[in-house]
């Protein structure tokens, strides 16, 4: 038996993984991981059968209990549980927790030796160096599982790196993309929070609005492919069909296609070297009709151009990024700061932290990676409450 964990199991890359479990009869599943829904992650660890469900709040561990009594499954709370249950032997772990909590579970997966199927962008932003070394002196798989990286990985499969021109990568320009430009100051949380093309969490969905999304996306295929930062492009493309195209240098390029469902690039990533058969929806061309594809508007997505200048300058400016990232849109859901100041208050942190620091050193650890993220949450977070304000309250 196939011994598979899914951390992050309530949100939607998690549940759309044990979906796709769920129809497999060789698979385990060893430990899974949730948030504050200790409700739905009980539930799931009973249908699957887990040895082991852990909620990231120490607070939830004993309605987690109360959820799991009677059924055999053990409960555990906090950081560290979540990296003890990443320590268990597995032989396939999905990384889908969001943000920074992400990186110390992926590492202590990786030293088991398996596969590591990688939905939590902020692992290769933060610390791309240290997570291949770590999957590299375990011998252990690191698979994308970002449905534009997947694209990219499987367009690669028998050709040479060397051979790529340039790495496109798709975005449906989220749900403000036809909204005025003078009108992008005035957007709520709520306006933010809807996606045309894919159904997915708010946080997820309202940088896919900014292009956060995208711009984590940019760093993440640098870093994972080993591109030059010019060798990284972005198209706009509303209908989310085209995942990815990658251009080779005799001329030919390479578009991955599918309809806009997460289990394409899981059920890659859990099927992997092989194909299997997938419970999706197969592309219609004559019913989708047409593919548009149209340049990212800078004055719409300044986060974009944010991604260029984190690749170029590399060191610790991704995990500095992701932080400031993730604190500008803490403070535009709780209402202190307004849509377009969440790239403003990115790019005033990035600029703060490069007068005072060697951006350009790359960290020598994970703690390091994780000291640099609190610093940069620290001082986002200040000037948050001193930023002008530029948006609707």
């Amino acid at each position: 038996m196939r011994r598979v964990s899914v951390f992050g199991a309530t949100g939607s890359v998690g549940e759309s993984t044990l979906d796709l479990i769920a129809r497999r009869d060789d698979c385990r599943v060893v430990a899974l991981t949730g948030g504050r829904n200790v409700a739905r992650l009980a539930d799931l660890a009973r249908a699957h059968r887990a040895e082991l469900a852990v909620t990231a709040h120490d607070d939830c561990l004993d309605d987690l209990r109360a959820a799991l009594a009677g059924s055999g499954i053990q409960a555990a709370a906090g950081a560290q549980a979540l990296v003890e249950a990443a320590a268990r032997p597995a032989d396939w772990v999905m990384s889908a927790i969001v943000g920074a909590a992400g990186l110390a579970p992926g590492f202590a997966a990786l030293a088991q030796g398996g596969v590591l199927a990688l939905a939590n962008k902020e692992s290769l932003v933060c610390a791309g160096p240290l997570l291949r070394a770590q999957a590299a002196r375990h011998g252990a798989t690191i698979l994308p599982v970002d449905s534009e990286h997947s694209a990219v990985f499987q367009a690669l499969v028998g050709e040479d790196i060397a051979a790529v021109e340039k790495v496109t990568l798709t975005a449906s320009g989220g749900g403000l993309r036809d909204w005025p430009l003078d009108r992008l100051a005035q957007a709520t949380p709520a306006d933010a929070g809807q996606h045309p093309n894919w159904a997915m969490g708010q946080r997820i969905t309202i940088d896919s609005a900014s292009m956060f999304n995208k711009a984590m996306e940019v760093i993440e295929a640098h870093e994972f492919f080993g591109i030059a930062p010019e060798q990284v492009d972005v198209l706009i493309h509303p209908q989310s069909l085209v995942h990815a195209l990658v251009s080779f240098s005799d001329g030919a390029v390479m578009a991955h296609l599918g309809a806009p469902d997460m289990r394409h690039a899981i059920g890659y990533a859990l099927n992997w070297p092989t194909r299997a058969p997938l419970p999706v929806a197969r592309l219609d061309l004559a019913q989708a009709g047409r593919l548009d594809f149209r340049l990212p508007d800078p004055a719409r997505y300044p986060a974009l151009g944010l991604a260029w200048d984190v690749m170029r300058t590399g060191g610790r400016a991704g995990a500095v990024f992701n932080a400031a990232k993730e604190a500008a849109l803490d403070a535009f859901i709780a209402r202190r700061i307004g849509f377009l100041d969440m790239a403003r208050l990115v790019a005033e942190t990035l600029e703060t932290l490069a007068r005072e620091t060697d951006m350009t050193r790359e960290p020598a650890s994970l703690a390091e990676v994780l000291e640099t993220d609190l610093e940069a949450r620290r001082r986002a977070a200040a000037l948050a409450g001193r930023l002008p304000r530029n948006g609707a309250a």
